[in-house]
């Protein structure tokens, strides 16, 4: 089966693991994927992930992050950019999430990074993801 979307696809896989409350998922590999897991990482909302290599593309095993009381980390995953309509925003009109709690996903001309990020180096670019 080809998927069309394969940024969608991770997010949808990581919600549905989530609100399941399984401590892993597994998403196929790529080099946009990993740096959309490091985000994840360095922003606090999941607790790792690692490359597992096979003979074919990988697979990213990403750890999720719970409270104590089991309660989700990540309590809204979103796409934003679809292949259907692709969303871009410069660095002055970066959307904020959640009134700047949670954080925009946007991949720019200097690699993928936050919304706080870009408007700190004065980049625009197109908003992947909103995390919250």
């Amino acid at each position: 089966m080809q998927i069309t979307d394969t940024i969608a696809d991770m997010l949808t896989r990581i919600r549905n693991a989530n609100s399941a409350k399984h401590p892993t998922v597994d998403v196929p590999a790529s080099n946009m994927k990993k740096q959309i897991a490091q985000i994840l990482v360095d922003e606090g909302y999941i607790k790792s992930f690692r490359v597992i290599d096979d003979d074919k593309q990988g697979v990213i095993r990403i750890t999720l992050k719970y409270t104590e009381n089991k309660s989700q980390v990540i309590t809204g995953l979103r796409r934003v950019s679809k292949p259907g309509l692709r969303i871009y925003s410069n660095s002055k009109d970066m959307p904020k999430v959640m009134k700047g709690l949670g954080i925009a996903i946007v991949s720019t001309s200097k690699g993928i990074m936050t919304d706080r990020e870009a408007r700190k180096n004065n980049v625009g670019g197109e908003v992947l993801a909103f995390v919250w």
